[in-house]
């Protein structure tokens, strides 16, 4: 399965295989992203790949060649 490019915020990419768990993709690139519950009802990892808002803590990394993330801001928390 051919890896994945993913250009996060800090301007830095990093390459990993569709499935894995966002959190451990970050991880392995040196990104932290906050995290809550771990359960995905708290919304504290909330990052958005593509332009589409994901929960980071039960998201894998989907398909594709390239994906740029940003961390999400929600006006409430």
């Amino acid at each position: 399965m051919e890896n994945v490019k993913i250009n996060w915020p800090n301007k830095k990419s990093s390459n990993c295989s569709p499935g894995v768990e966002w959190l451990k993709a970050a991880y392995e690139a040196n990104i932290e992203i906050p995290t809550g519950c771990l359960g995905g009802s708290c919304g504290a990892c909330e990052i958005e790949v593509n332009g589409k808002v994901i929960r980071a803590c039960i998201a894998t990394v989907p398909k594709g060649k390239e994906l740029n993330v940003e961390f999400f801001s929600d006006p409430y928390w």
